[in-house]
Order: structure tokens, then sequence, then C-alpha cells
């Protein structure tokens, strides 16, 4: 009989006896989406967003959103219909007050977690909790979410073409000027782009270096 301490390390000696290269097999893929959750929205980029959300779920990664409504559900909607995983990281302390005073989605979601940080707050853990960051149009709150991404290394995603923050990232960059290890991917087609990004992070899983955590250089 295993207790569950020894249950526990059993298992991750099996995660780590696992070769890197196929690491990304035991471990599925969170890929994040992050965009405007409000204003006006064109019809053609929430079709590309919904498109985002297909290509995700067909690459077999967990979709996860800030349980937001706006692009970003657009891409959960397009999971969804194609049977994938879609979790959220709530501001909200509870289901109430995501409902209520976040006027927020639940019923899409597989797992909501209820950060009780408030917008801004639960931006950390959304983007800690991503291998890959999408960036889809976006405002003010989009562009915080970047810099965490961009700050702690990750593989950030940009679908050009959505307006928002997400066309002006180039421009952000040079303003910048820091590395960071962050990996940028630009595509105006969400198959194309979302391809292109679980290639990067499947490389660093080979490379030892997709679950390092943040290496910001002050």
């Amino acid at each position: 009989m295993v207790n569950g301490e020894g249950l526990f390390y059993t298992l991750v000696g099996a995660l780590l006896a696992v070769p890197a290269k196929r690491r990304c097999l035991v471990i599925r893929t969170k890929f994040g989406v992050m965009g405007s959750a409000g204003g006006e929205f064109v019809p053609t980029i929430m079709d590309q967003s919904f498109r985002l959300g297909e290509q995700i779920a067909d690459h077999n990664c967990i979709i996860l959103t800030g349980a937001c409504p706006g692009l970003p559900h657009q891409a959960v909607l397009g999971a969804r219909q194609q049977g994938g995983l879609v979790v959220g990281i709530s501001p909200a302390l509870g289901l109430d007050e995501h409902r209520k005073r976040y006027l927020s989605p639940y019923e899409e979601y597989d797992i909501i977690i209820f950060t009780g940080s408030g917008l801004m707050g639960r931006e950390i853990t959304t983007i800690r909790s991503c291998d890959i960051v999408a960036i889809v149009g976006g405002r003010s709150g989009t562009l915080g979410e970047f810099a965490i991404a961009y700050d702690e290394g990750k593989v950030i995603a940009v679908l050009q073409g959505t307006g928002g923050i997400a066309d002006h990232l180039p421009e952000v960059l040079r303003v910048i000027d820091k590395e960071t290890g962050a990996e940028i991917i630009y595509e105006t087609e969400p198959a194309a782009l979302v391809e292109k990004a679980v290639a990067c992070h499947e490389r660093r899983i080979a490379a030892g270096t997709a679950y390092l955590g943040p290496r910001t250089t002050i």
C-alpha cells in the first residue's frame, strides 16, 4: 500500500523519467488568450478569435482565459465547439460576484478559479498559469498582461490584424528595449499562429527551458 506522500513522489519520479521532448504529451500545454473584453467588436475579428479557440483545441491544448466576455470568450466558444478543455481565472471571490459584479460568463467553462484579486491582481495568476500567451486586440488590461508575459519570458503569440494592442506591439517593444527570454510570434491567421506557437513551446521543452519560471533581468 502506497501512502499519499509516497504516491506523490512516485508520480513525480515517473514524470521526470519521461524524456523532455515527450513531456508535452504528459503535461498538456496551457494556451492563454488575452484580449479585449469590452468595446466595439468587428465581426471579422470575433470570427478570428473563434477560430483561434478552435485551433487551440485541435492542438490538444487547454485554453485559459481571464473568464471574461469579449474576444477571449469567442476563443472559448471556438474551443468548446472542438471539445477543448476550458479554464477561466476569475477576478471574483466566487460565482455570484463573477456573474453580478464582473458580468462575466461561466457556463462554457470546465473550471473557474476564483482568485478574489480583482481585474489587475488576477493577471499575474493568469499569465503564470500559461505556457503560451496569445494577444488578440486588447486595451490597457491586455497591455498589462503582455507586459507580465514579456517580463517573464513567455512564448507570446500575437494575432495581427485584430486591432488594439495586438497591432502596436512592435512599437511597444522598441520602447521597452529589454531582453527577457520571451519569444514573440506574429501571424494574421489563427492556424499558422497556433502551429508556430506550439512548435516553439515544444522546442523549449526539448531544450529543458519550458518550465524554468520567470527569468527577468532588471
